[in-house]
């Protein structure tokens, strides 16, 4: 079992990331054991399709025979959306003696495999962005609306239920009891004060269940698997041109038609010809639907279309 104490100000400071290169991590799972990933498979064949041999075989190294993986190639996101090209350079900048550290780690007891011994911290950098380029750059897109529901959703029972509502539906191994986040059936046994460094929680597609750092010595997160996965990788069904307007009317229907990336009521109404107070009395029912995902950016909200959104119009 591993415990994060938290106190009053950590969890005032719990807060949601998404982060690509975990994503991209993770996945190798899916690839190392597909018979533990049967939603994946879709997007399991069309990777190995794209991936060549060596840098499949480098990939495939990086995981431990306990499923395990190297924390530095999952850093702490610093925002809650960061770039690819921000979270490698993260890497990047791991001192040698943790890259070694967490790949001992890794294949503990084992030794580590000697394709991952000849290699460097650049060449496992190249690989993964050529792994992202080949199995992950073009989906990411629908990933990031699946995450980003996930952690409006997790946001919505924190502010309603507190701490207690937000761990307890996460996953049966979480829980959550007297400031204390526990997660069960884990290889490794510590626990760890967050002493003013909040938590961070993860959304995950490919994360089967809750994955903490493996080291005591990292900074408090924990990644877990996010709602709405099921379908992921489903084609969505054909929509006949003329039943969402006769759904939803035409003013929604624009709506949704032009919110397939992020806006603001101000850049809709100005698109749409219209005022931003009858933009966004659609929007609020268009939201209450679940047709939409709203986030806030600074001083401005920012609406996009929802997986459910995507399959009703046919544009996911």
């Amino acid at each position: 079992m591993i415990e994060y104490e938290l106190s009053a100000d950590d969890l005032a400071d719990t807060r949601f990331a998404i982060s690509p290169v975990q994503e991209l991590v993770f996945s190798l799972w899916a690839l190392r054991d597909p018979g533990r990933y049967t939603l994946h498979l879709p997007w399991r064949r069309a990777a190995l399709a794209a991936v060549g041999a060596d840098d499949l075989r480098l990939l495939l190294a990086l995981v431990g025979a306990a499923r395990g993986l190297p924390d530095f190639l999952t850093p702490r996101p610093d925002s809650f959306t960061p770039s690819l090209a921000e979270e490698l350079a993260t890497v990047r900048r791991t001192p040698p003696d943790i890259v070694d550290r967490d790949l001992a780690a890794t294949h503990r007891p084992g030794p580590v495999p000697a394709v991952l011994r000849t290699a460097t911290l650049a060449d496992l950098i190249a690989v993964l962005e050529r792994y992202w380029a080949a199995s992950m750059e073009a989906v990411w897109p629908r990933m990031r609306l699946v995450l980003e529901a996930d952690t409006t959703y997790r946001a919505r029972r924190l502010a309603i239920g507190g701490a207690r509502a937000l761990f307890e539906d996460l996953h049966p191994n979480v829980t959550w009891d007297q400031g204390t986040v526990r997660i069960d059936k884990m290889i490794g046994r510590h626990r760890v004060l967050a002493a003013g460094r909040g938590l961070l929680l993860l959304p995950s597609v490919f994360a089967y269940k809750p994955i903490p750092p493996m080291s005591p010595d990292e900074p408090p997160w924990l990644s877990y698997p996010a709602r709405g996965v099921a379908d992921l990788w489903q084609p969505p069904a054909p929509v006949h041109p003329g039943i969402l307007p006769a759904l939803v009317g035409p003013p929604k229907a624009r709506l949704l038609a032009l919110l397939g990336e992020e806006s603001t009521t101000t850049d809709l109404a100005r698109r749409l010809g219209v005022t931003p107070g009858a933009v966004s009395q659609h929007l609020r029912v268009l939201h209450a639907s679940g047709l939409l995902i709203r986030t806030r950016a600074g001083r401005s909200v920012l609406y996009r279309r929802s997986p459910l959104g995507d399959r009703l119009t046919g544009m996911g």
